[in-house]
């Protein structure tokens, strides 16, 4: 498997790299196998997102890809009636936010290692717990 597009953050009105699809959870709770196309091998899940954390909250504020038969695929077809924001209550887990240079390039899904890690925990959508890890030598 290739290295992945990463997920966008938006986080203290900064853009920041994220290595976790927190979409990919909806999908699954929603039981719908993954409906989007890949057009590159970078991009297996065959969207990207962008994402932002707002008073402590994670919403999905952009979604874009092409689905199997070709029609775009974007947050009002997921979400109805809700083009620009969507509040994530569906996700539980922790967000990888990877930060600064790459140390060690791995040419597999989100495994490449950089000077840190910034960890997000999120429960039901909301932020519970904040850390970094630093992976200097």
């Amino acid at each position: 498997m290739t290295a992945q597009f990463t997920e966008s953050l938006i986080y203290n009105k900064k853009k920041l790299r994220m290595c976790t699809l927190p979409f990919s959870n909806y999908l699954y709770l929603a039981g719908i196998d993954n409906p989007f196309k890949s057009n590159c091998s970078a991009l297996w899940r065959g969207y990207t997102g962008t994402w932002e954390i707002l008073d402590g909250r994670l919403y999905l504020v952009k979604l874009y890809g092409h689905l199997q038969d070709g029609t775009e695929g974007n947050m009002e077809t997921f979400f109805p009636g809700f083009p620009h924001r969507v509040f994530a209550h569906w996700y539980s887990g922790t967000l990888r936010i990877a930060q600064g240079d790459t140390l060690k390039y791995v040419h597999m899904g989100f495994q490449s290692i950089h000077e840190s890690d910034f960890f997000i925990q999120i429960q039901k959508g909301i932020v519970i717990h904040k850390y970094i890890v630093n992976n200097d030598k």
